[in-house]
């Protein structure tokens, strides 16, 4: 998924610099949350050293979205959203942000479904004690936040199926709010199909309310949040470097249309 939003009727200049990599965090009261987001940027920063890199939030905590792009002043940006799926964050909340602010802003595809991705969910179902190698009787309950938007939905599932393709195992996409089936009635779908060991791999960028809810419904295992998993600071910046080379590439067809 390469879609980029153009939110700015602005021209880039041809020269001016890198563009800063935003970070759009969704927010939480979890004071938990704020602290695994700003560790990860750390990560982004360590591996990119010259890249500006800041933070905002769409709600619920410090900086607000608005206020960090307000301080970039008519500066260049590619918003990447710390979001696992398009729903109306990625496709309302963030492009109408960007476009009331004086940068010149890009916003990149949501982190998933992406092979890195992947890697952290398979990472952490790992550390939370997943086997090496999984019998028939294994399966794994994906569980994520949830959205009314069926897009959401799609990339979850796709998600749950790259993940599937990676374990060996059947992958069901469950959710905390908004969509069915719950991570209990993934857990007893799977149960009833003969699954005995059924894992919940936690689909979360940090701890909060929704991870903590679906972690205490796990009958057997569950992952911790992707939080500061080197593949989440690496997708992150792939997202980023998608985002600039796909609008390049526009711009070249523009130029070379008569």
């Amino acid at each position: 998924m390469t879609v980029t939003t153009v939110t700015s009727n602005r021209t880039a200049p041809a020269t001016g610099g890198t563009p800063a990599l935003v970070v759009v965090a969704h927010g939480s009261r979890d004071p938990r949350a704020l602290s695994t987001v700003r560790a990860l940027l750390d990560r982004v920063r360590a591996l990119r050293p010259a890249l500006p890199v800041h933070l905002g939030h769409v709600e619920l905590n410090e900086p607000l979205l608005p206020d960090t792009l307000a301080a970039l002043g008519d500066a260049a940006a590619v918003l990447v959203p710390l979001l696992l799926s398009r729903g109306y964050h990625v496709k309302r909340d963030i492009p109408e942000m960007a476009a009331l602010s004086p940068a010149r802003t890009r916003v990149a595809a949501p982190l998933g479904p992406h092979p890195l991705l992947v890697d952290a969910l398979h990472a952490r179902l790992t550390e939370a004690g997943w086997p090496t190698r999984p019998g028939p009787d294994h399966a794994v309950v994906l569980a994520s936040a949830g959205s009314r938007d069926p897009e959401s939905r799609a990339d979850t599932a796709r998600t749950a199926a790259l993940l599937a393709a990676r374990l060996g195992v059947p992958v069901v996409p469950a959710y905390a709010s908004a969509a069915t089936p719950t991570v209990p009635e993934a857990v007893r779908t799977l149960r009833a199909r003969g699954h005995r060991h059924v894992a919940v791999a936690s689909c979360f960028t940090a701890p909060g309310r929704f991870a903590t809810q679906c972690a205490a419904q796990a009958p057997w295992i569950t992952s911790a949040p992707l939080g500061t998993h080197p593949s989440m600071a690496h997708l992150l910046l792939h997202r980023y470097d998608e985002t600039l080379m796909t609008d390049r590439a526009m711009k070249r067809r523009a130029l070379a249309t008569p």
